[in-house]
């Protein structure tokens, strides 16, 4: 029954101001904040608004250079373009829905067309300047979260083009650091997407002559199967090889954006290979035969582009381009050009077909790896169909699993990104950890699954043997990848392991797994380690989690007197009651991430391989002693 003391009038109804809106529902603008840790944080997003402006600058022929500083927490980014008109400089970067880019005769293939990006990076910033250079003028404005602090024109001998500095807001992101690594494979992509433009970060250039071909070269981890096909054409560049890697490492992206999470573009690119090839060789093979170990770039450009998000990770447009238009009675109607499935398949069927006739060295060599690629799957096929049936005989299913209420009520999301945004899954070991974090979790949207002691090292093993392994069938069947990637049930697959020697091996081994048969589920970002506090340091006041050793010393220091340490050694040493703060909003998540230079099979060899000298070597320079993790005396 509603509770009748509660008066529901106009005074319940309030109006935000824009950069208030902004700061109050920040995710809706740009994802998620962070403190720089993770390549999807926000300070990211906003550095990119600010420098996709000035790309769409050199897309339209104005600039060819883009300078970039990073200082501290401070960022600056100045191009060379035409400048923002100086009269609505203001306008620009502070007024919603205010931009040049709704007209499609300045910007036909912009990634930003909602009028929202520069004004997302100054709300959420402590301070934020932009200049704006044209035929001898300038006009500048200065802000604090938003809000003008001041603004004006003056002549100037500057070459024409805008200047944006920002510092973003640390009540915002916290004591956010940028990681530089993240920010070059972010300007790195943009040089490939735009041969002939030159992006300066901290003094350093980045420029491409031959666009995705140099991306994919520079990637590869392994010595590809035969030379990578560079394909283009108007609107649309294609590279594809394979290697002998396991999975799908295709890197896709729309109007110079990089869709991480892919969408219709991406599909296209999938689907029109799988059908070019079949065709070309005259064979049914099965679609995952053909792409598997395939390694590949797509990039298109499109008018008006739908993103499922204002991240633009995901590209949700059906058309190439789709508009309203006015008929000569007044009426309304949608024109549209061709659909994106159309377009590409089109475009590989042709061009992808005439390469292969022309180059039949590397028809075969791509034949040959489809024909091995589908004879282990049969082989992996009939095992896992056993596997499967003796785990629905044996009901083991079930005892592993303690899946989420999203799954088990059948109550999907009504779109798959909803889903993708809500749920995770646990993966531990042992009846006591796993007993805390199911009792602990959301049961909603956090799934647990739980393994019987060590799994096998599967860089050792054969496929057929991992197969076998009823551990891992059981997992994979879980996570819903057994057919297709795109299956998978859960956004966050996060490895929840005791932090000794044992929980760690355990996580070493699970991530080897999901990185040498699942690679595309880490490039992805969809795996992840779970921290949970080393120490309890508390007093009768107070109690405080720490995660190091830094951490607590600096709450001995502050709790002073009376202090009471605990070192947690294991997951099920933490109650539930604790660990629900662990798994809950402040979940701390290391994302597992392999940069563009890294080799999985490289990685692996090192840490998985045989007991090599330079493994020792390695061991005994980052091992920490017990006496550093042990609680001591206060």
């Amino acid at each position: 029954m509603a509770d009748e003391t509660v008066n529901y009038t106009g005074d319940n109804i309030k109006t935000l101001e824009w950069n208030e809106h902004i700061r109050k529902r920040a995710g809706m603008y740009i994802g998620r904040l962070g403190n720089g840790d993770n390549p999807g944080d926000g300070i990211y997003v906003l550095l990119k608004e600010v420098i996709d402006n000035s790309i769409d600058e050199f897309t339209m022929g104005f600039g060819k250079v883009i300078n970039i500083t990073i200082e501290g927490k401070e960022v600056t980014v100045r191009d060379f373009g035409r400048g923002i008109p100086l009269d609505k400089v203001v306008d620009v970067v502070s007024k919603l829905n205010t931009g040049g880019k709704f007209d499609d005769a300045a910007f036909k293939k912009s990634v930003g067309l909602n009028g929202v990006g520069t004004k997302a990076v100054n709300a959420l910033s402590s301070s934020f300047y932009v200049e704006s250079f044209r035929e001898g003028q300038s006009s500048h404005a200065s802000f604090s979260r938003g809000e003008l602090l001041e603004s004006g024109l003056s002549g100037s001998k500057e070459k024409n083009g805008t200047l944006t500095r920002f510092t973003p807001d640390t009540e915002m992101f916290g004591d956010f650091t940028y990681n530089m690594e993240y920010v070059i494979s972010m300007v790195k992509n943009y040089a490939y997407l735009k041969k002939g433009l030159t992006l300066n970060v901290n003094g350093t250039a980045y420029t491409s002559k031959n666009g995705l071909l140099d991306l994919v070269n520079d990637s590869l981890s392994e010595e590809p199967l035969y030379p990578p096909v560079h394909l283009e054409g108007e609107d649309i560049e294609i590279v594809l090889t394979h290697g002998n890697s396991y999975g799908e490492n295709i890197v896709s992206f729309v109007n110079g954006q990089n869709t991480r999470d892919g969408g219709t573009h991406l599909a296209a690119f999938r689907e029109a290979i799988a059908k070019t090839v079949k065709e070309f060789y005259k064979k049914d093979y099965a679609p995952e035969d053909i792409r598997q170990g395939i390694v590949g770039a797509i990039s298109i450009q499109i008018q008006e582009p739908h993103f499922e998000s204002q991240t633009k990770i995901k590209l949700g447009s059906t058309y190439m381009w789709e508009k309203t238009v006015k008929e000569p009675d007044g009426s309304l109607s949608t024109d549209r050009g061709p659909t994106i499935r159309t377009f590409v398949n089109d475009f590989i069927k042709t061009n992808l077909d005439n390469y292969l006739h022309i180059h039949k060295d590397v028809a075969t060599v791509m034949q040959e790896k489809i024909i091995a690629s589908e004879q282990e799957r049969k082989e992996i096929s009939g095992i896992q169909k056993k596997t499967k049936e003796r785990n629905k005989r044996t009901n083991v299913y079930n005892k592993k699993l303690r899946d989420c209420r999203v799954h088990y009520n059948d109550r999907l999301p009504a779109s798959r990104q909803e889903l993708a945004e809500q749920t995770s899954i646990f993966i531990t070991e042992g009846d006591s950890a796993s007993g805390t974090i199911t009792k602990a979790r959301n049961a909603e949207t956090q799934a647990v699954f739980s393994l019987r002691g060590k799994p096998i090292n599967c860089y050792k093993e054969s496929r057929k043997k991992v197969a076998e392994n009823e551990e891992l069938s059981l997992l994979i069947a879980a996570l819903g990848v057994e057919e297709d990637m795109d299956d998978l049930r859960y956004n966050n697959i996060i490895v929840a392991t005791d932090a000794d020697d044992d929980g760690m091996h355990i996580r070493m081994l699970v991530v080897t797994f999901l990185l040498k048969y699942y690679p595309d589920l880490v490039r992805r970002g969809h795996v992840h380690i779970l921290q949970t506090p080393l120490f309890r340091v508390r007093n009768k006041k107070e109690t405080r989690y720490c995660y190091s050793i830094d951490e607590k010393e600096a709450a001995v220091k502050a709790l002073k007197t009376g202090v009471e340490i605990t070192r947690f050694k294991g997951l099920g040493e933490i109650s539930f009651e604790e660990f629900k703060n662990f798994i809950g909003e402040d979940i701390r998540l290391d994302l597992v991430q392999l940069s563009d230079e890294e080799s999985i099979a490289e990685l692996m060899e090192f840490y998985m391989g045989d007991n090599t000298i330079d493994r020792q070597n390695f061991i005994r320079q980052n091992l920490r002693s017990e006496e550093e993790l042990e609680d001591v005396n206060i």
